[in-house]
């Protein structure tokens, strides 16, 4: 066992480097451990077999140790397929080995510090128990191993003394750093799937907020129009569903709860049945232009996958709602597409008014979200940017980048 603390340590520094994903190569590297382990413990044996008092005992249980090491490297190799049941035969095999030792051995060799027959292997079954349960069933095992070492071998000699408190150390030092991995895993799983929800229910914040106002501008049109025409009682039946729809779906929102299916207006066009089909931004832009609004695209379609085509088009079709609503009856917007081997970047620019610095930061504090998540939460989404830019009098300036291979 004289090897045991650095045989140990040297996996211990495996697990501090392996992060995160430390369990499974840690596995792994304990079911090489003990394969070399086992091929040091024969070395050891064959060099020294001539000096043992029963020499074919000694021949016998390595042959034994062989054929389990052989056996259980698949088991160690997996923390599901090493079970407790597992670890115990593997401890049972190691005090067994080491008991065996005071009696096959002489004497004066154990006297002398001999080695016992499986050496440093034992080391291995500690680890085993300091990856499968932590720092406590490594300490418990190797107290059972060190107890055998100083009963069935050699009894509290210097060396076995100093042995043991490195199987120890080790192997509870590499049982704590398992259970500090485990724990930040499970910590960082957490928080991914907080981030995740957290994502999801901003997405759908958007979907909502952009069909609230689809609605709202619908409600303005229709409102301005005579209620004597034909046809007035179907569309105010019309504007009742769709108001209903937002009501329940803003109401799934803020309680957490599935939300319904919802049609929106304006948005009659279906989608492809798979998402992440190529789809023309220009077709998709093509509506946001009137007498108002001048779009300029290239003249050959500029395609993106289906997911972030509509996801910018929608980003796009925001800013439009923000200069149709802010900027003033007489403003007018241009919306550029440029076609580029990486990226796709839309402009659009109005001559409107403007606002001053800080106005978005304000307008986000008082809960209204148009810019922070219709458009930039969008971009963000889909790993491009969203950049504005205005001052008092010169109009707003909206550009947004996404990637060509942009998945949201």
């Amino acid at each position: 066992m004289t090897d045991d603390g650095g045989r140990a340590g040297a996996v211990g520094g495996t697990v501090a480097a392996g992060g995160m994903s430390v369990e499974l190569p840690m596995w792994k590297a304990i079911s090489y451990f003990r394969v070399m382990a086992l091929c040091y413990a024969l070395l050891r044996y064959v060099n020294s077999y001539l000096h043992f008092l029963h020499p074919v005992a000694g021949w016998i249980f390595l042959g034994a140790l062989t054929l389990w090491t052989l056996a259980s490297t698949r088991a160690f190799a997996n923390p599901q397929r090493c079970t407790w049941y597992v670890l115990g035969a593997d401890l049972t095999l190691a005090v067994t080995g080491i008991v065996m030792s005071g009696v096959t051995d002489s004497p004066a060799r154990i006297s002398h510090g001999a080695p016992t027959l499986p050496t440093i292997w034992a080391a291995g079954t500690v680890l085993g128990f300091a990856a499968k349960g932590g720092w406590r069933p490594a300490a418990a095992s190797g107290s059972v191993i060190g107890v055998a070492n100083i009963l069935g071998h050699g009894g509290p000699t210097g060396d076995n003394i100093h042995n043991i408190v490195l199987l120890l150390v080790a192997g509870c030092a590499v049982g704590y750093v398992i259970e500090l991995a485990r724990a930040s895993e499970a910590t960082l799983t957490r928080a991914l799937q907080v981030e995740a929800a957290t994502r999801e229910r901003e997405r759908l914040s958007r979907d909502i907020h952009d069909g609230v106002l689809q609605v709202l501008a619908l409600v303005q049109r229709r409102g301005a129009e005579p209620c004597e025409r034909p046809g007035s009682g179907a569309d105010l039946a019309e504007l009742g569903r769709l108001a209903g729809e937002q009501e329940r779906a803003l109401r799934a929102l803020m309680t957490g709860g599935p939300l319904p299916d919802r049609h929106v207006p304006g948005a009659e066009a279906a989608e492809p049945p798979d998402p992440e089909a190529p789809r023309d931004l220009t077709a998709l832009l093509r509506p946001y232009a009137d007498e108002r609004i001048t779009l300029s695209a290239p003249g050959t379609p500029v395609l993106l996958p289906g997911q972030a085509a509509g996801e910018l088009a929608a980003a796009v079709g925001a800013a439009v709602d923000n200069v149709r609503r802010h900027a003033g009856e007489r403003a007018r917007a241009w919306i550029l597409v440029e076609d580029e081997p990486e990226a796709v970047t839309v402009g659009i620019r109005d001559d409107g008014p403007g606002f001053a610095p800080g106005r978005l930061g304000e307008a986000e504090r008082a809960g209204r979200l148009g810019v922070s998540q219709s458009i930039r939460g969008r971009l963000l989404d889909l790993g491009g940017t969203a950049e504005l830019y205005s001052a008092p009098g010169e109009g707003v300036e909206v550009e947004l980048r996404v990637p060509r291979k942009a998945t949201p």
